[in-house]
């Protein structure tokens, strides 16, 4: 009997130690800009990673996940950067007035990386206090990913512009400082839906892809991945630092059940 419930108690406590690290902060919340609003329900949800997909059309900044999709009033100014800036300010430099956390944005270029980076950093230059960790260490983090500059390019723009990493490339240590993460298409190396599971080799695989990541400090997440509370359960316990969703209010949910800290 006690052989049985020390292995319970042992698992009991290792559970709750994992979900004690995690919280919304560890939340991304995948094509945000099609949710309702977008920016500002993942953010009064305390996510810790936003992404918005943008498109170079005319000098202007749009956020759409198609082309087709683009409408006039949709700019990454109106949606993302204007709004942050307003919060930022008015929490006296902070994400939260409640929380000491920060969080990034993650912008996914569809056309091609210029003249879109030049646009955004051209836009961000105006606020350095809200963008620029070299002024506030609580700076919006931003990361660049879609289509963007080979990394032998990257010194050409402010360091406060950072990239999202590719697992099958290899960065030169210069390279690597701008690059806070890595994204990875999960379908490439499983096929598990979130349900039953996931088959051993598989979550091996993924496992040692969390490691390598995190054996040079980095961090990790993967798109198109299950997303259920089942599939949030094994990537909280592989240790994926991003935890992909489509569903803001559902993943918060989540993790404000199983009493995470800030």
């Amino acid at each position: 009997m006690i052989k049985i419930l020390i292995p319970i108690i042992f698992l009991s406590v290792s559970l709750t130690t994992v979900y004690a690290q995690y919280s919304t902060l560890n939340a991304h919340s995948h094509n945000d800009y099609e949710n309702n609003p977008p920016f500002m329900l993942a953010y009064n949800n305390h996510f810790g990673s936003i992404e918005a997909d943008i498109w170079a059309v005319n000098g202007e900044l749009f956020v759409a996940h198609y082309e087709k999709e683009i409408l006039p009033g949709r700019t990454l100014d109106s949606l993302y950067i204007k709004p942050a800036v307003r919060l930022f300010r008015q929490n006296g430099g902070k994400a939260w007035s409640d929380n000491s956390g920060a969080f990034q944005l993650l912008i996914d270029i569809k056309t091609p990386f210029e003249p879109a980076l030049s646009l955004l950093v051209k836009k961000l230059e105006n606020y350095p206090d809200v963008f620029n960790p070299r002024k506030n260490k609580g700076a919006i983090r931003i990361v660049i990913s879609g289509n963007r500059p080979e990394p032998s390019v990257f010194r050409s723009y402010p360091d406060f512009i950072f990239f999202d990493g590719l697992l099958t490339r290899k960065y030169k240590r210069k390279e690597l400082k701008r690059i806070p993460l890595y994204s990875e298409n999960f379908r490439i190396h499983s096929s598990w839906n979130g349900t039953g599971e996931i088959i051993d080799s598989e979550k091996v695989r993924i496992q040692n892809l969390v490691d390598s990541v995190h054996s040079i400090k980095r961090k990790i997440r993967f798109w198109n991945a299950p997303d259920n509370s089942d599939a949030w359960d094994v990537f909280i316990e592989m240790g994926i630092d991003y935890i992909n969703t489509d569903h803001i209010v559902r993943l918060a949910e989540f993790f404000d059940n199983h009493s995470p800290i800030y």
